[in-house]
């Protein structure tokens, strides 16, 4: 969720509360049938995948847990939680925290935004977002829990900050753990573009040894739309996907995800280009079309059945109210292609 010049989201009850068309018939298609479904051109874009019941979201996070059972986090109020045992049929519950940490009032907000769920060394990790639109005053904080369910989230403050005198804005934040154990998180959103810092995994804070800030993706010339990073590895590269242009405006948003490729997690990022990340480029992954608007506030699960793209969109076809959207992604051709 951008949080800059540009008009504020208006969809704050969501955002308040981040092809196949049916998730059933998806379930039971053979793999050579998958491939032949798979969009042959970048303008070529899969509807989401069927999902039903509690479905109205603003950049979902997702995991699975052990027992099989899918936990969905999103920007609003403590963090919304959405919950379900077959990725069709999501059901609501209370939000993350049932009481909101005290610290947020100081970001000017009482609530979270665009969490980023993961599970590490036996444990349930959340980093998450506090700010007022507009403003890059903010803070991404992070909290620990041993089941990851509603109410058993224990805060553990503050990750990192901006202030209205700093050029990046501290929010949208994703873990990423390398395959050499070092942790990495990314965030960003408008100003000059998505940052990253080393993480300490002991902590889950700033890594004291390694202080600096690394940039990743930037539009230096036009508009700054580019926020909500989500880094992940396969076959080689770090593939950085964030999300372009507005959200928030319903029928009007213009949000699109792109994605770039690094031999390096602090990158430099190429799209399939070769154009840098930081220099405007991005490969398109998902984007408007029919009544599917503006998808964005992604983030990446890997699943028993492949990788997953966890995505918001504005359904056209009901006044532009955010939907969660779900789609596998196919990695064949060394870019993600959504399906």
């Amino acid at each position: 969720m951008s949080r800059t010049p540009r008009s504020p989201r208006t969809l704050r009850t969501p955002r308040t509360p981040r092809a196949l068309r049916r998730r059933a018939a998806l379930l039971g298609v053979p793999a050579a049938a998958l491939l032949a479904l798979i969009p042959s051109t970048a303008s070529a874009y899969p509807n989401p995948g069927t999902v039903t019941g509690s479905t109205v979201v603003h950049d979902p996070t997702m995991i699975r847990d052990s027992s099989g059972r899918y936990l969905l986090y999103a920007t609003g109020g403590g963090l919304s939680y959405r919950t379900s045992t077959n990725r069709i049929a999501f059901s609501a519950g209370s939000d993350a925290f049932t009481t909101r940490p005290s610290w947020w009032s100081s970001y000017g907000t009482t609530e979270a935004w665009a969490p980023d769920i993961s599970y590490h060394g036996g444990k349930y990790l959340m980093y998450y977002a506090v700010s007022t639109f507009g403003s890059n005053k903010s803070a991404i904080g992070l909290a620990g829990s041993s089941t990851g369910l509603p109410g058993s989230w224990t805060d553990y403050g503050t990750v990192y900050t901006s202030t209205t005198s700093s050029d990046y804005n501290a929010i949208d934040p994703n873990l990423f753990v390398d395959d050499d154990g070092k942790w990495w998180l990314s965030f960003g959103s408008w100003w000059t573009g998505l940052k990253m810092i080393q993480i300490n995994p002991s902590t889950g804070k700033q890594l004291s040894t390694n202080t600096t800030r690394y940039s990743i993706a930037s539009r230096p010339t036009g508009t700054k739309a580019v926020e909500a990073p989500y880094v992940v590895k396969r076959n080689g590269y770090y593939y950085l996907f964030a999300s372009y242009d507005t959200c928030c405006a319903g029928t009007s948003s213009t949000y699109k995800v792109k994605v770039g490729r690094a031999t390096s997690v602090t990158g430099p990022y190429y799209d399939k280009n070769g154009v840098a990340m930081t220099n405007n480029g991005g490969t398109p992954v998902l984007e408007s079309h029919g009544s599917i608007i503006g998808p964005g506030g992604q983030s990446i699960m890997a699943d028993t059945d492949g990788d997953l793209i966890v995505y918001h969109y504005y359904d056209g076809n009901d006044n532009g109210t955010p939907k969660l959207g779900i789609n596998l992604l196919n990695w064949s051709s060394g870019w993600p292609v959504a399906y």
